[in-house]
């Protein structure tokens, strides 16, 4: 079994900056990708940010130029790195891991992100 655990987030004012941290933990498994969803209530849900095991990055539009996606590779964890919040950005954001092996993705538990005006 595999366990993504979050941590960071909470509020921080428009034009600031927070991160976020997600660590997997568990045996005898291999990632490929990691990465960030988004959840507002009313909003659809939305791929914030996405890397490969080959360190190839994905943003959302939305989040171009402002938000940064890293990862550690010997400690299985994925880093979001948020700058120049936005009130848009204010969301339940959820990482991901991706196992191909299983061909299963495993979800952290969800994190808030409130952005204030």
């Amino acid at each position: 079994q595999v366990q993504l655990v979050e941590s960071g987030g909470g509020l921080a004012q428009a034009g600031g900056s927070l991160g976020l941290s997600c660590a997997a933990s568990g045996s005898g498994f291999s990632i490929n990708s990691m990465g960030w969803w988004r959840q507002d209530p009313g909003k659809q849900r939305e791929l914030v940010a996405s890397i490969t095991s080959g360190g190839t990055t994905n943003y959302a539009d939305s989040v171009k130029g402002r938000f940064t996606i890293s990862r550690d590779y010997a400690k299985n964890t994925v880093y979001l790195q948020m700058n120049s919040l936005k009130p848009e950005d204010t969301a339940v954001y959820y990482c991901y891991a991706y196992l191909p092996m299983r061909g299963v993705y495993y979800w952290g538990q969800g994190t808030q992100v409130t952005v204030s005006s």
